[in-house]
């Protein structure tokens, strides 16, 4: 988990220069309606932190946890749009300190721990079954995914 830490905490210092130097009419932009605007991404990252710390501890204690996220009703009901920036940006920050924190004080026998985040759609239908180490591993390709969107790379 150190590598992922470390990973995490480039990736904490790299968003927190780069946001803070986009201007507001940058982060509300929208390429179109449908899309995300960079606020918008970064609240969508907002909720994944959430998620994944949560199935990072509740895995831990909870035989196959069932944590799943529908991100376009979640960015919806934050109305990231509109959300200060700021503000934003530092929930952001400490949320992925926080995740780091977890990571960290996971015990290594934990790693191979089952956890569900099945289909976010029909959660009941869905069953995929992954390690803690696998999410883990995983909150870092996602997170690279839209930091490229949001035109870090």
């Amino acid at each position: 988990m150190e590598a992922v830490v470390a990973t995490l905490q480039d990736r904490i210092t790299a968003v927190e220069n780069y946001i803070s130097q986009c201007s507001e009419a940058e982060l509300v932009a929208k390429e179109s309606p449908e899309k995300w605007s960079k606020k918008e991404v970064l609240g969508h990252l907002i909720d994944s932190a959430q998620s994944n710390i949560r199935r990072m501890v509740v895995g831990q204690y909870q035989e196959n946890a069932h944590i799943v996220y529908r991100q376009n009703e979640w960015v919806k009901a934050a109305d990231y749009q509109h959300y200060d920036s700021k503000d934003l940006l530092q929930l952001w920050v400490l949320l992925n300190k926080h995740f780091c924190r977890v990571l960290l004080n996971l015990p290594k026998e934990n790693y191979d721990t089952i956890t569900n985040w099945g289909n976010a759609t029909t959660p009941m239908l869905g069953q995929e079954l992954v390690t803690l180490e696998f999410v883990a591993n995983d909150y870092v390709r996602h997170l690279d995914h839209h930091l490229k969107q949001l035109g870090l790379s």
